[in-house]
């Protein structure tokens, strides 16, 4: 960057020997108010894409937020629901279940 004035640095001497011992031109990593941009640019002109609209686009369809639904009963009022064999319904007077049972998670320990 062009400057007016030139930012502060230290002698001329001290410079040519950091740039020798740096073994390149030293960088300042210091930021001056003439050497950055303003501030009120602009917005850019983008060009309009799939996803330029709030509603219709491919991530609205896809958001986990709204995969989130009620937890599901498992025993609720008569009826027992079975990850993979859809529902099956319990006799009223009985506990017993009509079908197969419902799943174990993973294998039982066997302590003796």
């Amino acid at each position: 960057m062009s400057y007016k004035v030139k930012p502060r640095d230290i002698s001329p001497l001290l410079q040519k020997l950091r740039n020798f011992l740096l073994g390149r031109e030293h960088t300042n990593a210091l930021r001056f108010a003439e050497g950055v941009s303003a501030r009120t640019q602009p917005p850019p002109n983008l060009p309009e894409g799939p996803a330029h609209l709030l509603a219709d686009n491919y991530y609205y369809s896809r958001d986990g937020r709204r995969e989130v639904r009620p937890p599901v009963l498992l025993a609720d009022a008569g009826r027992i629901a079975l990850s993979e064999g859809g529902t099956e319904v319990i006799s009223s007077g009985s506990a017993v279940a009509v079908g197969k049972k419902p799943p174990t998670p993973g294998k039982p320990w066997k302590w003796d």
